[in-house]
């Protein structure tokens, strides 16, 4: 009897200890010190430019994405960077390949700050459609990353076709709270990881409006209105700000992969990306980033923005928007196409963006429609501005505008050479440099990317 006794207590005793591994190892000082100092970048990029040589590009009409035109312009590559940008007098060193650009234009390479290439690839089927978890109405603790497929054919049309050297991969619209976006560089690469922005920041996307309460509501769950949005976003925040309060304080005992998402953009490290079409809703969604300590970088869709244009310039938010979508659903309803006119006449920042893996391919195209719409209301924008509202200020939004975005000394030689001017519908890309690299040249098929996707495969080999 004593002896089995002993075995049971033995038993107990292991029992026990290892139910104490697993739920409350986190108590001690050493673990809770691990769960407040984990690897914030996990996933880090290996991302390296591809190798280039000195460029000059003379004589071309140069718009350096700042705001500025050059005439008869000279830009300088080397090393990976832009040199010099300059006019006729700015001499071109011993040793660089010398492109006569006569006739032609030169911008920084195309930004495009809502994109979900990779995460709804072509071809466009279910097998491929990752970028919504409609599972639950905020989830903060997806990465967009995790599901981007590299060989999407679709980044090297954008690349051939609309001059993107760099865009955001967001999450899908169904969630308040969809999870973190990702940077990339448009280059070919076996993994996501050699295609990351290496220095640029994490975004989180949000949703208001009409998806979330429209998917959540359907399956008869909150939120099924838009005050049943606001209650749950709320809820979460104040869950993210005790999170938060803990962490400084030294006192989390577990780690928390949707809470450290939320407290990166309280802590200005993750930049809020809210998909938001209705002004009244951005104006109360501005009230909650004050309210709980974030801040939105940029409302996304914002086809109303031009209702509010002080209200945004006033808190720095910028909006990334399309040309002229619009009455698609009605909270587009108001959409106008004179709405980037009108915010760039207020002073606010503009973004065009695609939300497209055909628009992607025309960005300078909407842009031009944009400016087109202002004009005929009597808003004029010089070409040179219109050009920063795709490559600097997505940059700005973006938290990338230090290394690229502008031709500026220094800055990343992302660059695109077109054949016209690229506010014409006639403007196609003739050369794209990323980091210095040529990687896209229409006059040499050694220079045109093709997805692994698309080897071997009739009729897509050709990019179109």
């Amino acid at each position: 009897m004593k002896s089995v006794l002993s075995k049971a207590l033995v038993t107990a005793a292991i029992v026990l200890a290892l139910a104490g591994c697993a739920t409350t190892g986190a108590s001690t000082g050493a673990d809770a010190q691990s769960a407040a100092s984990f690897d914030k970048n996990p996933y880090p990029s290996t991302y390296r430019p591809y190798p280039s040589s000195p460029t000059a590009l003379v004589g071309a009409t140069v718009f350096d994405g700042a705001g500025a035109r050059i005439d008869n312009g000279v830009v300088l590559l080397s090393g990976g960077k832009v040199e010099a940008v300059g006019g006729p007098d700015l001499a071109v060193p011993a040793g660089y390949a010398r492109i006569d650009a006569t006739g032609r234009f030169v911008t920084p390479g195309i930004i495009d700050i809502h994109s979900h290439l990779g995460d709804y690839p072509s071809p466009a089927v279910e097998a491929n459609s990752d970028g919504n978890e409609a599972t639950s109405p905020t989830t903060p603790q997806v990465w967009a990353e995790h599901s981007v497929w590299p060989q999407d054919p679709g980044f090297t049309r954008a690349l051939a076709n609309g001059g993107i050297t760099a865009l955001q991969i967001l999450p899908g619209s169904a969630n308040l709270m969809g999870g973190r976006s990702v940077t990339l560089k448009n280059v070919p690469s076996r993994t996501v990881q050699g295609m990351k922005f290496p220095g640029a920041p994490y975004g989180m996307k949000m949703a208001c409006g009409e998806n979330p309460k429209r998917v959540y509501g359907a399956k008869g769950q909150m939120p099924s209105t838009r005050m049943g949005n606001f209650a749950v976003n709320r809820a979460t925040w104040i869950k993210a700000v005790e999170y938060k309060r803990k962490r400084d304080a030294g006192k989390l005992e577990t780690r928390d992969l949707a809470m450290e998402t939320l407290v990166g953009a309280l802590d200005g490290e993750i930049l809020v990306h809210n998909h938001c079409y209705r002004a009244d809703e951005m104006a109360l969604v501005i009230d909650m980033a004050k309210e709980f300590g974030y801040r939105v970088a940029a409302f996304h869709h914002a086809v109303e923005s031009y209702k509010i244009a002080d209200l945004l310039k006033a808190n720095g938010i910028c909006s990334a928007v399309w040309a002229d979508w619009w009455g698609f659903k009605m909270e587009s309803y108001d959409g106008i196409p004179e709405n980037a006119a009108l915010l760039q006449n207020a002073g606010a920042c503009v973004v065009i963006h695609s939300d497209d893996e055909n628009g992607i391919q025309r960005l300078n195209q909407e842009a031009a429609k944009a400016q087109g719409d202002g004009r005929r209301m009597g808003i004029d924008i010089p070409d040179a501005q219109v050009i920063r509202w795709l490559t600097l200020n997505p940059a700005t939004a973006m938290g990338i505008d230090k290394m690229t975005g502008s031709l500026a000394p220094g800055k990343m030689a992302d660059v695109v050479l077109w054949n016209a001017n690229p506010l014409s519908v006639y403007a196609r890309p003739a050369m794209v440099w990323i980091d210095g690299a040529v990687m896209f040249d229409a006059a040499d098929p050694r220079h045109r990317p093709v997805s692994d996707f698309e080897l071997g495969q009739p009729g897509m080999g050709d990019v179109k």
